[in-house]
Parts: structure tokens; sequence; C-alpha cells
């Protein structure tokens, strides 16, 4: 089963548990040790653009977090180690964020932050450990499938599910990774906490990006990246102006209100964020919706492609409705993907996430819609 290997048992197998002093890993913590594994403790000190050297602001590794965690670690009677990743993860994810939206797409730094840092830098740090697992809080579940390999699943609480953002997890992570919390929805999750004593039980969830102290996201462009905040013009397709934008990062695709443009015919929304010439442009909903999207640095969770023409659904971002697809690899890791009916906000730099039913079979970055545009389509949708 998952969580035990070569035959070892609980006692015999050492977790490394990725602890933020929130209740999910908390109580991913607790389950662990209840369940008679060798359990360890790891905080990561994150990068954060204030308060360097006085205690990170950084959310995921506040002080107060940090004195939570210990605690919950304490508590449990585990070991507790708090680590400095904060070079690779202002390279690897922060620098992500600021390039993406210098170059007039959407970032998600949570992917990149999986990617790179939780299950690449932690992982890998684990191992070196000589853990067997690594554990998290995240809601998603793990299962073993006849073909022998893990099948990563959304987690039973929909509405917490997180298998958006691990689907840069291939076989290598996926064997070496352990999530608790996701067989169960977040209110008996709370519960569990509560039982137990934990001192983070009533603790709100952080739900903000957690390197920008005072979570504006458009403040912290004009102090890191002033370049892509420069006001530009407003434009329609045909190239008619309709005013200025106060910089492209503020904005995105299918946005209507705040453009501030006045006496359209009709309603117009935002079409594309056209850094190279520094436009916004805008358009009626007729002209917004696409029905497809080229995806980039796709990953598939079981390690290989499912075949051309497989009709799945996509996740457009992490909180939208999966819809129906089909679906056809390209090289260099890259799909085309055409929907059913066009959807009105495909956004390039946002995951585009694929589910077959419950199992998240992976995802890719969406391309920028030029990208799209320039290159030849498949000619045959079925076989």
């Amino acid at each position: 089963m998952i969580g035990v290997k070569h035959g070892k048992s609980p006692a015999e197998t050492t977790v490394v548990v990725a602890m933020s002093g929130g209740v999910d890993s908390s109580v991913a913590a607790a389950l662990l040790v209840e369940r008679g594994y060798n359990c360890i403790g790891v905080m990561m000190r994150l990068w954060a653009e204030v308060g360097e050297g006085e205690g990170s602001t950084n959310k995921c590794c506040s002080l107060e977090s940090v004195h939570d965690a210990r605690r919950v670690a304490d508590d449990l009677g585990i070991p507790f180690y708090l680590i400095n990743v904060e070079q690779p993860f202002k390279q690897k994810v922060v620098d992500f964020f600021i390039d993406g939206y210098s170059h007039g797409v959407t970032p998600n730094p949570c992917i990149e932050c999986n990617r790179h840092i939780r299950f690449d830098y932690l992982l890998n740090y684990a191992r070196r450990l000589g853990a067997d697992y690594l554990a998290t809080g995240h809601y998603a579940r793990l299962r073993r499938g006849a073909d022998g390999k893990v099948h990563l699943l959304k987690g039973v609480d929909e509405a917490k599910d997180q298998s958006y953002v691990l689907s840069v997890l291939g076989q290598a992570e996926l064997n070496d990774v352990l999530f608790p919390v996701g067989e169960f929805p977040k209110p008996e999750v709370r519960r569990m906490a509560a039982e137990r004593g934990l001192p983070i039980a009533s603790k709100h969830d952080s739900m903000d990006l957690c390197f920008i102290f005072d979570d504006d996201y458009r403040r912290f462009l004009r102090t890191w990246a002033a370049e892509a905040m420069r006001p530009g013009p407003i434009v329609d397709r045909r190239g008619n102006v309709y005013g200025e934008h106060n910089g492209l990062p503020g904005y995105t695709i299918g946005q209507r209100k705040g453009l501030g443009v006045k006496g359209a015919a009709e309603p117009l929304f935002v079409l594309e964020l056209d850094y190279r010439n520094n436009q916004l442009v805008i358009g009626t909903a007729a002209e917004l919706g696409r029905d497809r999207l080229i995806a980039e640095r796709v990953n598939w969770t079981l390690d290989e492609a499912p075949s051309a023409g497989a009709r799945l659904q996509c996740k457009i971002r992490y909180k939208a409705k999966a819809v129906d697809c089909i679906v056809y690899p390209r090289s260099g890791e890259r799909v085309e993907v055409r929907f059913d009916a066009p959807l009105r906000d495909i956004t390039p730099g946002q995951g585009a996430v694929f589910y077959n039913g419950d199992h998240c079979l992976g995802g890719g970055v969406i391309a920028r819609n030029e990208v799209m545009l320039d290159e030849p389509l498949v000619q045959t949708l079925t076989a």
C-alpha cells in the first residue's frame, strides 16, 4: 500500500513532514505519528520582500507560523528543523512571477513552488536525510494502480482539492510523497485538530500570495517590475483607441469592470495583454471566447501522455470548473487542447490541468495567444 516501502513497517519508515504552522500540515503530522511512522518536522524559510534579517514576513514562514509549527512538533514529540530556502525560492518562484507579468502573462507561482521548491528542493532534502517519504498537507489522494504506478487523485473535499497545483509531479515524486489529509473534508480535519488539542485548530487558512506582505500584487510589481507597470493605450482589434491603461499586469483576460472605457455601444472585455506594444486589447463578448489552447512545459503524472484524441476534462484556473476537451500531445512537452465550447477566460501563464474523472493526469502552462495562432493546427479531430 502507499506509505510503506520494501516491506518496512511504519516504525521502520521515516517521513519528513513539511510543516507550515497551519491546520492541514499539523494534522498530517499527527496522523502519521499515530500510525507509527518515524516523523521529522521541517519548515522552510522562504524569501520575503521586507523584514529580511528581522524575521521573515513571508506568510508561510512568519515568526508566528514558525512558533506554531514548533509547538505542534513538540506536542507530537517529533524533531523540528527550520531550513533556509530563500535563494532558490526567490529565483524559481518570485522571479518567475515578476518575469511572467513583465511579459504579458498571468503566472501561477504556487505551481512553480511545487515544481521547484516543495517537490524538488525539499523532497531531495528529505531524501538526503534518509527519509522514505515527504508528507505535506495538500488535499489530494494517491492510489497504486494495477499498472504498478502511483495515480494522483482529487482530494475528497472538492472545494479544497489541490491536485491542480500538484499536476507537476511525476512517478519519481509520487512514489516518495504522502498526502494524509486528502482523504478527509476540511471540516473533519479541523475537528481532528481540535480533538487532539493542537494549538492551531482554529487558525485561518492562508489564501494570498505568501511573499507579498500587504497582499497587493500591483504595488509589489510597481516596486519590483516598474517597467511592466507603464501606462499605455487601450485599443480594439481594429486599432481604435479607447483610453489609457495603468500597467498591463493590473488586468486579466475576460475582465470587464475597471477598464475606464465609457460610451461603448456594448460591454467590452479584455482580450489580450500585448506587452510588446504595451497595449491593452479589448473587444466584445463575441470576440472573447476561444475553443482551443496550446499548453507548454506539459508534465504527465503517469510519465506517459494519453493517446491523441483522448477525451478528458481540463481546468484552466485553480478554481475553474473542469470542462470537457480533446487533447493532442505534441513534441517538446506541448499539447493542443480543443474544447467542446468556447471558454471566455483562457489566460496565458495559468495552468491547464487535465483530468479523467477524479484522476489528475498532468498539466502545463497556457501559451500566449500568438503561439496558438502562428502554429499549424492538428487537422484530424478524431481517428
